[in-house]
């Protein structure tokens, strides 16, 4: 009598198992932003009559690329788990550092441009070092540099130019150039479009294809998820967070440089607050807190999200005013919605 054969089992590797399109669809974090673009787009439709002409859309880019320009690497950087309280001020400093040396050097505005680029990542890496060396919370130490540079902002600006605001450097050499790259607009269909909405999408086209695609986008997530574990696997934990902070410092120097050739002259108490726009933006385009999940797509719906309110209040002839409740209640609900296909997706799991 032959022994009876045991039953196959059939082994499948769940690496070769397939993912549903609605699954993948849920597993994006930018999903709830897109909702809520959706949502106020369709909100501002209903009750502001200029809201939806040709004419508006170039403004509400506009506004929405200013704070697009910073919320990318700011959701790169919540992404790898760390903050930046800074970066609001340091936009300023891009700005005063450019004026003020090319104004009292007399020399051409491209070199206080470029003596500009150098202090923004100077700043940059400072926060990066001080972080990876002390062991301190990100939140301490770029709070620290951010009460730096507010006070040598103001410190610098009066001491050099007497007043609270650069001389303007609008007939200097250079500046046509300069402002072309940083400041132009231009019209399609009807629409002005201003430079910084070119700026804005290559940030988010670069920031995406570095998070995707490249092993440093790997190391971002991993440092994100856990920096022992990450570098326990061989990830340069200290140089990759450093890197993030000189993303940061570079961008904050594209947008002090917008902000030097649109109007001439900077007001050294500029761009307190707006690192918490930032940071608003990065997580209501669903980055977590806690880091290690987000995206730079992300962060631009979140700035559109920002642009579309902003204007939208105007063009409804509401009290501005209510613009922070609609932001704080966006920024709410953005969470939830971001929470709840969170744990939806790892249900499905």
């Amino acid at each position: 009598m032959s022994a009876t054969a045991p039953p196959e089992i059939d082994h499948v590797d769940e690496r070769l198992l397939r993912t549903s399109r609605l699954a993948k669809l849920l597993a994006r974090p930018e999903l709830g932003s897109v909702v809520g673009a959706i949502a106020v787009f369709l909100f501002f439709s209903v009750v502001a009559d200029g809201f939806l002409r040709a004419s508006s859309l170039g403004t509400v880019l506009y506004a929405a690329s200013t704070i697009g320009i910073m919320a990318v690497p700011v959701a790169l950087l919540m992404i790898g788990g760390e903050f930046d309280l800074s970066a609001g001020v340091l936009v300023t400093t891009s700005a005063l550092v450019s004026a003020m040396f090319s104004y009292q050097m007399t020399a051409n505005v491209w070199v206080g441009v470029g003596v500009s680029l150098l202090v923004t990542l100077a700043v940059g890496a400072f926060n990066g070092f001080m972080l990876t060396r002390t062991g301190l919370p990100s939140f301490i130490i770029t709070l620290g540099t951010f009460l730096m540079l507010t006070g040598l902002n103001l410190g610098f600006t009066k001491l050099i130019s007497g007043t609270v605001s650069t001389k303007s450097i609008a007939d200097m050499e250079g500046f046509p150039s300069a402002r072309k790259l940083f400041a132009s607009e231009w019209t399609v269909g009807g629409v002005e479009l201003k430079v910084t909405i070119l700026w804005w999408f290559a940030l988010v086209a670069l920031a995406t294809w570095i998070l995707l695609r490249t092993r440093s986008g790997n190391w971002v997530f991993a440092v994100g998820g856990g920096a022992h574990a990450a570098r326990a696997v061989g990830v340069p934990v200290a140089r990759t967070k450093i890197g993030l902070y000189l993303g940061v410092g570079f961008c904050a120097w594209i947008s002090g440089q917008h902000l030097l050739f649109s109007f001439d002259v900077v007001q050294s108490g500029e761009g307190v607050g707006n690192e918490l726009i930032y940071i608003i933006a990065a997580v209501i385009g669903g980055c977590l807190i806690t880091g290690g999940y987000g995206s730079a797509i992300g962060s631009a719906i979140g700035a559109f999200i920002f642009g579309m309110t902003s204007k939208g209040i105007v063009y409804a002839e509401w009290n501005p005013d209510w613009f922070k409740f609609f932001l704080g209640a966006m920024l709410l609900l953005a969470t939830l919605l971001n929470a709840w296909i969170r744990r939806r997706v790892e249900a499905v799991k």
